[in-house]
Order: C-alpha cells, then sequence, then structure tokens
C-alpha cells in the first residue's frame, strides 16, 4: 500500500508540473506570435538553442560562473542567518540589542551596496558573491527569528527538567524547531539570489549568464539572450529543487 501511494503521489506531482510547463509554454507561444519571432523567440527555437549551448564549453563556462556565484552567496548567507536568527528568537537580550540594528538596516536596498562591495572587494567574484550573501541573509535571518520566537517556551522548559544544558536545548529543541523556517526562507532567498545575480553580471564582468543577456541584448540577439534568460531560469528551478529535496530529507513530516 505505501508504495502505491509513493507511486500515485510521483505521477500526481509530474502531472501537475507537467501541466504547468505546458501552460507557460502555450502562453509564451501565443505571445511571441503576437510580437513576432524576431522580438520574442519562440519556445521551441528557444528550447533548440539552449539544448546547442549545452556542448558549447563557452556558454557552459559563462553557466558555471553564475551557479558557483549562487552557492557560495547562499551558503555564505545561510549559516549565520540560521545561527543569528535562533540567538535572536531565544536570547531577549540579544534581540533586545539587535533587532533594532536588524530592523533598521533591513529596507536598505542591498543592490546599491554593489559599487562599494567594488571599491572594497574589488572587481571579481568577492563583490558578487558578498551582494546575493547579504542580500539573501537578511531574509533568511527575519525568517528565522520570527520562527524561533513563535515557539512555545514549554518544550525548552520541558528538557531543561530533563538536565538538558543549553547546547542540548539549541541541538534537540531550537534547532529541529527553526529548520522548517530556515528552509522555507532558503527557496524563496534562491529566486531572490538569481535576481541579485543577474545585476551583479551586468557590471564590470565578461562572465557569467547575466553578462551574456546584457551582451546580447546590446548587440540585438534577441535568441542569445532568451537562451541566457533560459539558463538562468533553469540554474534557480534546480537550486530550488534542490533545497525542496534537502526540506524532504531533513523535515520529513512536512511532506507526510
Amino acid at each position: 500500500m505505501a508504495s502505491q501511494r509513493t507511486l500515485t503521489f510521483s505521477g500526481v506531482f509530474v502531472l501537475r508540473y507537467a501541466l504547468a510547463f505546458g501552460l507557460l509554454g502555450a502562453l509564451w507561444q501565443a505571445a511571441s506570435l503576437a510580437a513576432g519571432p524576431d522580438l520574442l523567440p519562440t519556445p521551441e527555437a528557444t528550447v533548440r538553442a539552449f539544448c546547442a549551448s549545452l556542448t558549447d564549453p563557452v556558454f557552459l563556462g559563462h553557466a558555471a560562473a553564475s551557479f558557483m556565484r549562487l552557492v557560495v552567496g547562499l551558503t555564505v548567507a545561510a549559516v549565520p542567518a540560521l545561527a543569528l536568527g535562533i540567538l535572536l528568537g531565544h536570547s531577549r537580550r540579544a534581540d533586545w540589542l539587535g533587532a533594532p540594528v536588524l530592523f533598521t538596516t533591513y529596507p536598505l536596498p542591498k543592490i546599491v551596496l554593489l559599487p562599494v562591495f567594488f571599491l572594497f572587494l574589488g572587481l571579481g567574484d568577492a563583490s558578487r558573491v558578498a551582494l546575493i550573501a547579504l542580500t539573501t541573509g537578511y531574509q533568511m535571518l527575519v525568517i528565522v527569528r520570527a520562527s524561533a520566537q513563535s515557539l512555545n517556551p514549554v518544550y525548552a522548559q520541558a528538557i531543561g527538567f530533563m538536565g538538558a544544558t543549553r547546547l542540548a536545548k539549541i541541538r534537540y529543541v531550537y534547532l529541529p524547531a527553526a529548520l522548517p523556517a530556515f528552509l522555507t526562507s532558503l527557496k524563496v532567498a534562491t529566486g531572490t539570489a538569481v535576481a541579485v545575480l543577474f545585476l551583479a553580471e551586468s557590471f564590470a564582468t565578461q562572465s557569467g549568464l547575466g553578462y551574456l543577456i546584457m551582451d546580447a541584448w546590446g548587440i540585438g540577439d534577441t535568441l542569445q539572450m532568451f537562451n541566457a534568460i533560459l539558463a538562468m531560469s533553469v540554474l534557480g528551478l534546480a537550486l530550488y529543487g534542490a533545497v525542496w529535496c534537502l526540506e524532504r530529507l531533513l523535515c520529513p513530516w512536512r511532506h507526510r
């Protein structure tokens, strides 16, 4: 029975996403017919160009550069965001000091700091990774902190009555309770990271999918432009899927 339920769930899952991709493809095709293929290439032409690009070492090099910046930026953001979120959420003293700083600087659009990062970190990958990490880290920190504050204190009190140390409370109560919100925030952050990556790769670089998009736009090569846009979308979708699989692994009770 369990295997039948798994097969049924897998079939429904595939069907739902196949319908979603079919609907998006139909809308894209209709828009291409209305605008003209020179302005908006058809889905078929774009997918063909994308598949051909998978054998192009230059294109793969740009994709690899974007992928590296995304993964490193999200990793650099995720670790301190989870730790600080748990700290602010469960320590009144730390939150009393940290919350004003957090919410005073949170509304600042981080993308405007790109020239500052260029000034201090140079024009290489460090500036772009730092921008991705800062932008997504704030998102994750706010969500994890709010989740930690909503945890019923009875759980920590119960394990405390059994002689648990503060480290044990973090290991067995605070961290597991924060994981669902943290992974949700990480899924949200993947979309933000791709958007920030595009902006970060639009200036002072000659590598990455964002650079390819702007370069193709500059010379009027719409097919190459949409090919790179599709590649960046696939990259974001792959990262989102990876976090979704990680969530099913670490928080299986959420998908039962």
